[in-house]
């Protein structure tokens, strides 16, 4: 992986990660447009710049983390089912991360979802508060997003409005969320690749270009955040769907038109 691949996965990642549009789907995609050649370190700088990401939900709501101990604990709650079925299915998940046509088929399936989410989900609780329940809830939704090309963010954000949760409410929680599941994610990965010797001396010669990924994720994501929120608030869904729509077809065409876009 060159220092340029690595900037323009981690504008990607940043980007993408807290949109309902897929980060894990987009990188995919992006690194068969790169045509770049997927070892054991682009599998795991894949996963592990998302500590660039999930530090900027940290740093933007630095005060929420310090509220108090239920909240880490309903944290807990939603993120335990994501936790044992990636534990469960660890290589199953690997292996589907390697077919495009599975993020083509997936995005298309969300965005003609995301074109209905503001309609399903009108009415809210007048008490914003969230329970263990729901966050368990939560927690089975994000279980979804174990199939690439399905958005995290997306998945949350609909279990949280299936809740009666307001837009906004259920995406900060999304965010919060993405801290324990996507630090566990890079820090399963990141083990692995330093339990082996080979793994260790990969890191050891990439180290610079990982850092260099976790920066701009973490710079990209903090613009990201802030103006998803607003653009939520006020326009919705909608627009998500359609560009993953969009995306999903000419991704459909282009690998039944025989064009190679598998990662290797």
């Amino acid at each position: 992986m060159t220092v340029f691949e690595a900037i323009v996965i981690a504008i990607v990642e940043g980007i993408t990660e807290f949109l309902p549009i897929s980060s894990t789907g987009h990188m995919i995609i992006t690194e068969a447009l790169l045509g770049m050649n997927i070892d054991e370190f682009t599998k795991a700088f894949t996963v592990n710049i998302q500590f660039g990401a999930i530090l900027s939900v940290v740093v933007l709501y630095w005060r929420r983390f310090l509220q108090s101990w239920a909240f880490y604990q309903k944290l807990f709650v939603a993120f335990l089912p994501a936790a044992a079925i990636g534990l469960l299915a660890n290589k199953f998940i690997d292996r589907m991360f390697e077919n495009v046509m599975v993020v083509a088929i997936t995005m298309l399936l969300g965005g003609i979802l995301l074109l209905f989410v503001d309609k399903w989900f009108k009415k809210e609780k007048e008490n914003q508060e969230i329970t263990y329940p729901t966050a368990l809830k939560i927690g089975l939704w994000q279980c979804i997003a174990m199939i690439p090309g399905v958005s995290r963010s997306a998945a949350t954000i609909i279990g949280g409005m299936q809740q009666k949760l307001s837009r906004t409410n259920a995406a900060e929680f999304s965010f919060f969320l993405a801290v324990p599941t996507m630090a566990a994610a890079s820090g399963y990965k990141l083990l692995k690749l330093v339990s082996d010797p080979a793994g260790v001396s990969m890191l050891s010669d990439n180290l610079i270009t990982l850092l260099i990924g976790n920066i701009v994720a973490f710079i990209v994501a903090m613009i990201a955040i802030k103006t998803f929120i607003t653009f939520l608030q006020k326009h919705g869904f909608k627009i998500f769907g359609w560009y993953r729509i969009v995306v999903g077809l000419v991704l459909i065409i282009l690998l039944l038109l025989g064009v190679d876009l598998k990662v290797v």
